[in-house]
């Protein structure tokens, strides 16, 4: 008669893994946008037109009712150095970038169109230079003048890492060339002025 054969204590642990199947562990990322420990979700708004959220501006329809039909931005010549200010009405300046992304907007690919990569800038009003005034970046990216620099058709003077601050703060889709990114940019941007508007991604 045969006796039985005797298990190990690792052959005993090998055969109760076996029967018990390891449950797969999948990392979900958090949807919402997790600050850095220190930050506060909100900030002093940089500008009347803009909220107390970081890279968001008030609604067309908000600006109208405060009065707020006029926005400036501060400027620099490349060439003379002189530092001024310059003014866009805000109603004709969001129109023709609106009409430009309707019309537009299903032939772009979700690429920025070479005139908003390379803006054609502004003459300088002191030195008459053609095509030489930039906008002036601040130095915190919380404090970009956004409007500003919509209205003038000037984003495309951001970096790439301002162009992906925007995004990052909006929760758009933030990798790829920079064409990419400013186009999300204008999108997001426009959809801030006018929340009904077609300016939703493809």
């Amino acid at each position: 008669m045969r006796t039985p054969l005797s298990i190990t204590a690792d052959q005993a642990d090998l055969k109760l893994s076996l029967q018990q199947p390891v449950p797969l562990r999948h990392n979900r990322r958090n949807p919402r946008q997790i600050l850095p420990q220190g930050k506060s979700p909100t900030i002093p708004p940089p500008f009347p037109w803009a909220t107390n959220h970081r890279a968001t501006i008030h609604s067309l329809k908000h600006l109208t009712e405060s009065g707020i039909t006029v926005i400036s931005g501060d400027v620099q010549c490349k060439r003379c150095n002189r530092q001024y200010q310059i003014e866009h009405d805000v109603k004709t300046k969001f129109m023709e970038i609106s009409c430009y992304v309707k019309e537009n907007k299903y032939k772009l690919n979700d690429r920025a169109p070479p005139s908003w990569l390379n803006p054609i800038l502004p003459n300088c009003r002191f030195c008459a230079q053609e095509n030489c005034v930039k906008p002036i970046m601040a130095a915190n990216k919380k404090s970009i003048n956004w409007l500003f620099l919509l209205l003038g058709q000037m984003l495309g003077c951001c970096t790439l890492a301002q162009l992906k601050y925007f995004c990052k703060h909006t929760r758009n889709h933030r990798t790829g060339a920079k064409d990419r990114v400013l186009f999300l940019t204008y999108l997001g941007l426009c959809k801030q002025l006018e929340p009904n508007g077609p300016f939703d991604r493809l």
